[in-house]
């Protein structure tokens, strides 16, 4: 179900500048940094660039993010990072890129988690692994194929989840496992089988995202639910920084 390795994708693909061109607060630990590309590039929903700073001295640093915003054609491209502790490269855009700003970034990169809004899926996402799901939400509504896709956003409170004015939705589902809004409908409790919407179309394919507990967690829901282990991808995230 996990992805191979994208290793050799990465090191196939020339780096570029990209400019800052927006920078917009998702919760309080977590922004969308809009970059403008020196070389546009085709992604698809799914896949991810690397972002690579360096110091005075010489000294680099590199980080992976998934893409949150759609194939459009354009030469703009959003990330949305969440800031950790200690973290090299997520502090620095957190607490020091601003508009006008140049980054170095690589990709796309990753042809294995990604859809091409031309069947059924099914998107997990706990934490921040929704935001690769972003990008296929975004894809499904932009080119009117919404029938296709079922999103269930898993998150610890309501101010953990990204995207919060975007993601609510007829084909959208939001799971809250510490805290809920006000008359919320759904106990605080951990994504479980009635969370998934049912029937599944035939052919459906899971992609989840999130934290490598999260994602075991959600692979036996979405197996319990009946879709079959070759059905479903999985990208675990780690605090990489």
């Amino acid at each position: 179900m996990d992805s191979p390795s994208t290793a050799g994708l990465a090191r196939a693909t020339p780096w570029q500048t990209a400019r800052v061109v927006a920078v917009k607060p998702e919760t309080t630990r977590a922004k969308t940094f809009r970059l403008a590309l020196s070389a546009p590039f085709e992604h698809r929903a799914g896949q991810h660039v690397v972002v690579r700073l360096t110091a005075p001295d010489g000294y680099t640093a590199s980080r992976s993010y998934s893409i949150a915003s759609a194939p459009d054609g354009s030469a703009e491209i959003e990330l949305t990072v969440e800031r950790l502790e200690g973290g090299e490269v997520s502090t620095f855009l957190h607490d020091d890129v601003t508009v006008g700003d140049e980054l170095e970034v690589r990709g796309p990169i990753g042809g294995w988690f990604v859809w091409n809004a031309d069947s059924p899926a099914l998107l997990v996402g706990g934490g921040s692994g929704v935001v690769p799901l972003m990008a296929m939400l975004r894809l499904a509504r932009r080119s009117g194929r919404c029938g296709l896709i079922r999103l269930v956003a898993s998150v610890r409170t309501p101010d953990d989840l990204y995207y919060a004015n975007e993601i609510p939705g007829p084909e959208t589902t939001l799971v809250y496992t510490r805290a809920t809004p006000p008359s919320f409908p759904r106990p605080p409790a951990r994504l479980r089988d009635d969370d998934l919407p049912k029937p599944l179309a035939p052919g459906t394919r899971a992609y989840i995202c999130g934290s490598s507990g999260f994602a075991d967690a959600a692979s036996d829901v979405v197996v319990g639910a009946g879709l079959a282990t070759e059905q479903i991808r999985v990208e675990r995230f780690g605090p990489s920084g």
